[in-house]
């Protein structure tokens, strides 16, 4: 069995994530199966704490994989905020940045996204879309209701497939 090892590279754990999450997705699936139906009464303290804990350790600015490789959504309240930001109009800003997916969300152009630098700071970071606030979502209260994204973020984000193992570890379903 592989695990992602604390003393490699950033770089390996990355290259490692997405065959690691492949080799334990029907088991994490079949746990966040249990999760759902019974939901643990302290669950969202344990995941703030799973959370907190593993971002304790793990710099995202070593990382920086999921702007690398997806794409946040972005909400009306995004291109505003962000538009005047970068002092720019809203539609000009969806124009230049921003389209529609089959999903009709408002998603970048391209990745990795265009806001991201050279040494993995965000441009626009002060006033970054919610969706990238708020990622890899392990702290989310209900945390059972969005396991379909924490089963896609586990192959792209180091930090929730490490959150993931210790709450399977932590927790008896």
């Amino acid at each position: 069995m592989i695990k992602i090892s604390y003393f490699c590279s950033m770089q390996d754990r990355i290259d490692e994530l997405p065959q690691l999450a492949k080799d334990k997705h029907i088991e994490n699936k079949k746990f966040f199966a249990k999760l759902k139906k019974r939901p643990p009464k302290k669950l969202d303290q344990i995941m703030q704490d799973l959370h907190d804990q593993e971002f304790g350790e793990t710099d995202c600015l070593q990382c920086a994989n999921c702007c690398k490789t997806t794409g946040p959504l972005f909400t009306d309240k995004d291109v505003v905020r962000i538009s005047k930001f970068l002092k720019i109009k809203p539609k000009r800003f969806e124009e230049q940045y921003l389209r529609t997916d089959e999903d009709n969300d408002l998603v970048l152009q391209q990745t990795p996204c265009t806001f991201l630098g050279v040494d993995n700071y965000c441009g626009i970071y002060e006033v970054r879309p919610k969706a990238c606030r708020e990622y890899p979502h392990t702290d989310r209260k209900k945390f059972q209701q969005i396991t379909n994204i924490t089963l896609k973020n586990v192959a792209i984000c180091p930090a929730a497939y490490a959150i993931v193992e210790k709450m399977k570890a932590r927790l008896t379903l």
